[in-house]
């Protein structure tokens, strides 16, 4: 399917990313790493045409953040929707990456998703990005989350598409997906 034009944010340095924790479902603020990352991506925006563009955020609070600052010379409304949130991670909510067992897989990072006791999964994180993306009605700028994010690239562009690049998206990068193809700005 040709899926509308799409700028693909995922949300700035949070201090458990930099900390090495999961965050699923929970929340950690922005460092001021993350902050800047925000205003990067608010300044690779400015310089893009987004006349008819709808913004849209995950609800957890590191993308409201993200999307706030990026967003605040941009978007006159931005809408939340819950599909945008991170994959849960469940009983590994707020544990450090690094003391979690990693599978021996293609991607083990992605795989680590897998066996998360009582957490999301891929498949399940797969069903609502396409729901998102099925909905959406025109082009839109995305705040988002590293799984969710490369989820939603992955639909519009395909696996192939995605070679190279860094399974969580990458903060304070903007990923430009049009017409089946993706240009990281950055």
């Amino acid at each position: 399917m040709n899926f509308p034009e799409l700028y693909i944010l995922r949300h700035g340095q949070t201090l458990w990313n930099q900390e090495g924790r999961m965050q699923g479902e929970l929340n950690s603020p922005l460092t001021p790493l993350g902050q800047a990352q925000a205003v990067r991506q608010g300044e690779i925006l400015a310089g893009c045409d987004l006349k008819g563009f709808a913004f849209l955020s995950s609800p957890q609070g590191r993308a409201v953040q993200t999307a706030g600052i990026a967003l605040a010379q941009i978007a006159q409304n931005i809408e939340t929707d819950p599909r945008l949130r991170e994959i849960g991670v469940g009983d590994w909510s707020g544990l450090l990456r690094d003391t979690l067992p990693l599978p021996e897989a293609d991607d083990p990072y992605m795989a680590q998703y897998e066996i998360a006791p009582n957490g999301e999964g891929i498949a399940a994180v797969r069903e609502r990005c396409r729901a998102f993306l099925y909905d959406l009605k025109g082009p839109a700028v995305v705040v988002t989350h590293g799984v969710t994010g490369r989820t939603l690239r992955e639909l519009v562009v395909g696996t192939t598409g995605l070679a190279g690049s860094d399974i969580h998206g990458g903060q304070g990068c903007v990923y430009h997906l049009k017409n089946g193809s993706q240009k990281l700005i950055s």
